[in-house]
């Protein structure tokens, strides 16, 4: 049996530590600030907290997926060493990066018709990405093939929940993701949305909850009732944030408290540049394994 790679890409949003353990390479985003271009490679280059220090000083970041070369470029030593190589995208619903990997696979399957490259649309974003490439890793761990992991993904990738809330709503705005008169409106009334990914791997708005403790309460009200077996739930639960860990920790303690069978302590993480450019400072986002998103 040939030997395989996990790859996916910078907008995992997981700590550079979580992917040497791992063992999954990535692929970086970019995003350009104030003129200059810097890589999406987990606050190396641009440490998090001068990333959001911009970002109140009134920054405004755009952003660029991997293109083809870039894919070819992470992939292709491994394929000269027979290696396989497995790749989750950032979901399609919201980045065309899964479009990049597949130009780079066309371009690369001729060359090596021995090897097998997989790429999966994950339909996930931030920490929920990570989740599903962290069970992707235990089952490669386990001994599973390169086809049981990508089969098990496809099954599996409408699983993972991400419910978000923002108490800023500015590039929740500017990235079209809230219209303009929702977020003039919604800061007037302090009123924060709590917003999940769809089916399709797009994030839409789903409730207005007045303040913001109330909309981090509602995060966990939605993890009891979409999480697999509700309050008895015995998964990895991750978390994300931009520049608000205190709100972070604050979720996770509810959950931690109401989930006592959970794998492990909640995982809080930093979302990186990329995806913090279109949330800005003030984001939690909490993502679990659940039912099978279906809307």
């Amino acid at each position: 049996m040939a030997e395989y790679v996990l790859s996916c890409c910078s907008t995992a949003d997981m700590p550079l530590e979580f992917f040497e353990k791992r063992d999954i390479v990535f692929a970086c985003f970019h995003f350009t600030m104030d003129g200059t271009v810097y890589p999406d490679d987990l606050g190396k280059t641009l440490p998090f907290s001068e990333f959001y220090s911009r970002i109140r000083g009134g920054a405004l970041p755009t952003t660029s997926q991997p293109n083809a070369e870039d894919y070819v470029a992470l992939w292709e030593p491994f394929l000269k060493e027979g290696k396989d190589v497995l790749h989750g995208t950032l979901s399609s619903g919201i980045s065309g990066a899964w479009n990049s990997a597949l130009a780079a696979r066309s371009e690369l399957a001729p060359k090596y018709p021995d090897r097998k490259l997989y790429v999966v649309d994950t339909l996930c974003a931030s920490s929920g990405f990570g989740l599903i490439m962290d069970s992707a890793a235990d089952l490669r761990d386990q001994g599973k093939t390169i086809d049981e992991v990508r089969d098990w993904m496809e099954s599996n990738k409408n699983r993972v929940h991400h419910w978000f809330s923002s108490h800023d709503l500015t590039h929740f705005r500017r990235g079209g993701r809230i219209s303009a008169a929702s977020a003039i409106f919604g800061t007037m009334l302090n009123i924060c949305p709590v917003m999940n990914v769809d089916f399709e791997g797009k994030l839409v708005p789903r409730e207005k909850v007045r303040t913001k403790k109330k909309a981090l309460q509602a995060l966990v009200e939605k993890m009891a009732q979409n999480a697999v077996d509700g309050e008895n739930y015995s998964g990895k639960c991750f978390i994300s944030n931009s520049a608000c860990y205190d709100e972070a920790r604050y979720v996770a303690d509810l959950i931690e408290q109401r989930f006592p069978k959970l794998n492990g302590k909640v995982l809080i993480n930093t979302i990186g540049g990329v995806i913090g450019s279109h949330t800005g400072c003030g984001t939690v986002a909490l993502f679990f394994w659940g039912s099978p998103r279906v809307d």
